[in-house]
């Protein structure tokens, strides 16, 4: 948020697919981010080729970088029990 992102449209990350609000660029980030989420998925070819169409190739590997870490914090976090202190709460998936 502090580079200017709006609450109402972090809100509907879980339902990114479905919302208006997300642009091209950003639909493809998240979408990425699934595929490098979800074990035993893998980032297509098609997805990744339009990854290059809207990211140079420093800007995939933040991206990359950014998505592992918050895996790694997932996987660390979650068995110990460590919460998220607030700083990002979202409402349960149905």
């Amino acid at each position: 948020m502090q580079a200017g992102a709006d609450e109402d449209k972090i809100r509907e990350v879980p339902g990114w697919r479905e919302s208006g609000r997300f642009c091209d660029t950003e639909r493809a980030a998240l979408e990425y981010a699934g595929a490098m989420t979800i074990t035993g998925e893998r980032v297509s070819d098609e997805l990744f080729g339009r990854l290059r169409s809207l990211f140079d190739e420093a800007q995939i590997v933040e991206l990359t970088a950014a998505v592992a870490l918050e895996n790694f914090r997932s996987l660390f976090n979650v068995p110990l029990g460590i919460e998220s202190q607030g700083f990002c709460v979202l409402p349960k998936s149905p």
